[in-house]
């Protein structure tokens, strides 16, 4: 798509993107917004668009009654502390476990929305702060995603399986389901963990080599954003891949839409149509590979 085909819109989101996926300043940001937009206002109004909100309102409370929820520190391995946020059904019974892993911003609000959701799906759920050993996941997001470019990738990896170690209580299945950079995250969790990992969701996730498709065993579904040109480089040949190694992979690209489509705090990225329907994909699959 040329920059004349492409909407303001468009063209802002891709800035954007620019700006949160190869670290660049926020003074750029704005400049170059402001050419787009036509003044610093507009500039500002269109950044907060498409900026995820941690304001904006959970789709399940907080507070849900029908929700055990608690934020703690917990041992994935011995010396590996993370803080995670826990979130159970109330009704008391087991179920299969699913670890939720956040976006380049950390643990946010968002995040913790969406382990409740899982929960309310019927899974036992963590979403790990993978930015623990660097002091926790900061207020400020830009903050967030300069830790997050520093952390130990391959201690993050083994911080992941060994949280699926330690949720595999009683012989129980656990799933993992990521976002952008936690979806990247997932195919590196397939990768490494093997038949340790029940199944695994990556939502819009750079994907990893071709070449280390064989290494896959757990089940994997993967969804794409269709106007999401940079995921779609490395997506792409990874799909292909997996299809030709015979590996469990079902991988949807959802037309028109953006990257972090799923995000419902981004008002200029969230799509509701897309969303809800690679929810009821994401919340099928996992009881499918993952209930006893």
């Amino acid at each position: 798509m040329t920059h004349d085909t492409e909407s303001l819109r468009d063209r802002a989101i891709r800035l954007y993107d620019d700006f949160t996926h190869e670290h660049r300043d926020r003074r750029t940001l704005l400049r170059q917004m402001t050419a787009l937009a036509g003044s610093t206002v507009a500039a500002e109004a269109l950044i907060a668009g498409i900026a995820a909100s941690p304001a904006a309102a959970a789709i399940v409370a907080p507070d849900d009654t029908r929700l055990r929820t608690r934020k703690e520190r917990f041992a994935a391995a011995p010396g590996l502390p993370l803080t995670g946020y826990f979130a159970s059904p109330a009704r008391a019974g087991r179920r299969p476990a699913v670890i939720v892993v956040h976006e380049n911003r950390g643990l946010t609000p968002h995040i913790e929305d969406v382990a409740r959701r899982l929960a309310l799906a019927g899974f036992d759920v963590v979403a790990p702060d993978f930015l623990t050993p660097q002091g926790g996941t900061p207020s400020d997001e830009d903050k967030a995603r300069e830790l997050i470019a520093t952390a130990d990738y391959d201690a993050v990896i083994a911080a992941a399986v060994a949280t699926i170690g330690h949720m595999a209580t009683g012989g129980r299945k656990v799933g993992i389901v990521g976002f952008c950079w936690g979806g990247a995250l997932v195919d590196r969790v397939a990768l490494a963990a093997g038949s340790r990992l029940g199944a695994g969701v990556s939502y819009y996730g750079p994907a990893p080599a071709p070449a280390e498709a064989a290494k896959v065993q757990a089940p994997l579904l993967l969804h794409y954003a269709g106007k999401d040109a940079r995921v779609a480089q490395t997506a792409e040949p990874w799909v292909a891949a997996l299809k030709a190694a015979g590996k469990p992979v079902e991988a949807f690209t959802y037309p028109g839409v953006d990257h972090a489509f799923n995000n419902d705090t981004s008002p200029q990225r969230y799509d509701k149509t897309a969303a809800d329907l690679a929810w009821g994909r994401t919340v099928a699959f996992l009881h499918r590979h993952l209930d006893a």
